[in-house]
């Protein structure tokens, strides 16, 4: 127990990296076990447990293995793919508060889906590419809003050009809708955000997208731990900044677009899980973005384990959870005394 004090009591970046991951990861475990054998069904934790030793009844091991681990799997992936995005997001704009889904990258994401669905496209075929476009795109619209008369760093500028570019893509969504009711019904499966009802083969569709994201993360968190020490010094190290953005916006739009093409718009989980990581290990990018992996499913698992129990039988949306608890942590870090910035 005194080892156990003594460890918190460290500061974040003199904590090890291996411990912090190996206690989260082990929290991670336990919930997706837990993800498994509880829901809003009629097949409780015995009946769940039997199917997982290779017993039970043919209904309680079609919704465990059929209903229970592909959303389990899909939210382990979404909530991977939000963490690290929202790490490289606050990393490139230098401040706390750049989050995919506050800055108008999940709503660009949304819009594209939902012009593609009143162009004709079905949900059951849409294609991850055209939400990670539209992720693509609101992506650079929101960091050019918010260099337009300063730097990154200016957290004010940045959150309120990401809430405009949200506040219009959403609006402009809604019009479009509101010309198809058959568009406007398969939206909905987007707009809430839910891991509900995925399948593996949707997973599967955007796993590529996923692979090539993590290649490019891997290739710009030297250079992003570099930057975090000032441009100049960056450019000493052989780095170029701006190619690093562009690397970096590449990246967070395959991530975000992926997820959100599976998941829907999820909001605050690119705020939340950096912000957790880096209470965890210190602001380097590096050991945030590592922590990022376990700590983005647990949060997405654990809040998709309370959808289905809060409101039986039926299941409240994943994206109105993860909204109640991230809001709180906006308002704590905006209502800081000093607001922290990742340079």
């Amino acid at each position: 127990m005194f080892h156990v004090v003594q460890f918190f009591q460290r500061a974040p970046s003199q904590r090890p990296l291996v411990v912090c991951f190996s206690l989260v990861s082990f929290a991670l475990i336990v919930t997706i076990l837990l993800s498994l054998l509880l829901g809003a069904g009629s097949v409780g934790i015995s009946e769940s447990w039997q199917v997982l030793l290779g017993q039970g009844s043919d209904e309680a091991a079609f919704i465990v293995s059929e209903l229970r681990f592909p959303r389990t799997l899909v939210a382990l992936v979404v909530g991977m793919a939000l963490g690290v995005a929202g790490a490289l997001m606050q990393a490139v704009a230098r401040n706390p508060l750049a989050e995919p889904g506050l800055l108008g990258v999940s709503a660009g994401a949304s819009f594209a889906v939902a012009m593609a669905l009143l162009m004709g496209a079905s949900a059951a075929t849409l294609s991850a590419g055209v939400a990670q476009i539209g992720a693509l795109v609101g992506c650079f619209f929101v960091m050019a809003a918010a260099r337009l008369q300063g730097q990154f760093k200016d957290p004010v500028r940045l959150v309120l050009a990401g809430a405009a570019l949200s506040s219009l893509l959403t609006a402009l969504t809604s019009i479009l809708l509101m010309y198809d009711q058959r568009a406007a019904d398969e939206i909905r499966f987007w707009v809430t955000g839910s891991v509900a009802g995925r399948s593996l083969d949707s997973l599967l569709t955007v796993l590529p997208y996923f692979l090539v994201a993590a290649l490019l993360t891997l290739y710009v968190s030297r250079p992003l731990a570099s930057m975090a020490l000032g441009e100049k010094v960056a450019l000493g190290l052989g780095h170029n900044p701006r190619v690093v953005r562009y690397f970096v916006m590449l990246a967070v739009a395959l991530l975000t677009g992926s997820a959100t093409a599976i998941a829907g718009p999820i909001m605050f989980v690119g705020l939340v899980v950096p912000f957790a990581a880096r209470s965890l290990v210190g602001p380097d990018i590096r050991r945030t973005m590592i922590m990022c992996l376990p700590i983005g499913p647990l949060l997405i698992i654990s809040a998709d384990i309370l959808t289905r129990l809060i409101a039986q039988p039926a299941e409240m949306p994943l994206g109105v959870l993860t909204a109640i608890v991230g809001a709180p942590v906006l308002m704590l870090i905006v209502g800081a005394k000093r607001l922290p910035t990742l340079a």
